[in-house]
């Protein structure tokens, strides 16, 4: 007589989660925790993508991620697709984006110039047109920037990332550093990027998405020296004194959760972006907490 063939345990595949993010030291240090496997995420797999914020946001109006970096200048093309979490975001407080140029210039006088920008959907773009709204804006990736100022291709630079601390080294000149412009005229921090979910994958697993990376970037504040060493891979030939200075600028308080203070420093752009005819309305926002 035949034996029973033997019964086989199956363990349920994990289910994976698209996550996208920039290859920035910010970024890096903030999903430390994530990539390298210190937090168990029971059930789910995390699978890394990166890319530049530009391409992210574009990728965003196709759904590409289940869960993705943004631009909160493009979070109003994508409202209907994604909903904004309630950790994960950068924000300049008292500093952001840095309009240089490779001759010394006034603020006034980056009217009518040709700037190099890193994209028309991210927030240091949307900012300078909230500052000034003629220039003629030269799209190019955003590492390639302080280049084309420095050989003159164009006549100044929209930084974003490592390039707001680097571009002394290379002898270029601040014209305006549009977070402090922004400090001044709203009494808010300026909100630059956030990690946005697609709606599709529901709000209990969009809840529990949030908890992880609030937790990771919390492992990260924690083992601060472990999370920079692996960060420094993606600083792009940084010291690690800036590189910590950079972390420290873009991974704080504000990353843990907005606040009050931090949503309505969100919906204070969007709707001068809206109002000034730059982001398409209503301006309507919606995040999600743990």
């Amino acid at each position: 007589m035949a034996g029973r063939p033997a019964i086989q345990k199956t363990e349920k595949e994990p289910v994976e989660i698209k996550l996208a993010h920039s290859p920035d030291s910010d970024d890096a240090f903030m999903f430390y925790a994530l990539a390298t496997h210190k937090l168990a995420t029971p059930g789910y797999k995390y699978t890394h993508i990166l890319s530049d914020i530009q391409t992210l946001n574009e990728a965003a109006l196709a759904e590409t991620y289940d869960v993705t970096a943004v631009s909160f200048a493009a979070y109003p093309s994508i409202r209907d697709k994604y909903v904004l979490l309630d950790c994960g975001a950068s924000f300049g407080e008292g500093y952001g984006p840095i309009v240089v140029s490779a001759k010394s210039l006034k603020k006034e006088d980056i009217k009518g110039k040709r700037i190099g920008v890193p994209g028309l959907k991210t927030t240091a773009y949307l900012s300078l047109k909230l500052y000034e709204p003629d220039f003629e804006a030269v799209v190019m990736p955003f590492d390639k920037i302080l280049d084309a100022v420095q050989n003159e291709l164009v006549e100044a630079g929209l930084l974003i990332h490592e390039g707001q601390l680097m571009y002394p080294q290379m002898g270029l000149h601040k014209v305006i550093d549009l977070g402090v412009w922004w400090q001044e005229i709203t009494g808010l921090p300026l909100p630059l990027g956030g990690n946005a979910v697609k709606k599709s994958i529901g709000p209990e697993m969009g809840r529990l998405i949030a908890k992880t990376i609030r937790e990771s970037v919390e492992y990260g504040l924690e083992h601060r020296d472990d999370a920079l060493k692996y960060a420094m891979q993606f600083a792009r030939d940084m010291e690690t004194e800036l590189a910590d200075q950079f972390v420290g600028m873009y991974v704080n308080k504000w990353t843990l959760g907005y606040g009050e203070k931090g949503k309505a420093a969100v919906t204070e752009l969007i709707q001068r972006g809206t109002k000034a005819g730059l982001l398409p309305g209503p301006a309507k926002i919606e995040f999600l907490s743990e």
